[in-house]
């Protein structure tokens, strides 16, 4: 008798974190726009990346692989 082997998706984890990110970084910018009135974009984007980024290696990407750890790691065979 042999164990289930799993096998991490790439595709299902691309989805989730999409699903994490997209409403993180529209909050994100709901945020820092009216705080950044008159700046450029490029002025924008260098603030809101330091915080998207530590809230996805800190946050997001943790949470999508514990509580979705079934779906991103199907059995194989």
């Amino acid at each position: 008798m042999t164990a289930s082997q799993t096998r991490f998706s790439r595709p299902r984890f691309a989805l989730m974190v999409l699903l994490g990110v997209y409403p993180l970084i529209t909050a994100l910018l709901y945020i820092i726009m009216p705080l950044t009135d008159g700046w450029t974009i490029w002025q924008r984007t260098l603030l809101i990346a330091p915080l998207m980024v530590s809230v996805m290696i800190w946050g997001l990407i943790p949470m999508v692989q514990r509580v979705f750890r079934g779906f991103l790691n199907p059995v194989v065979g």
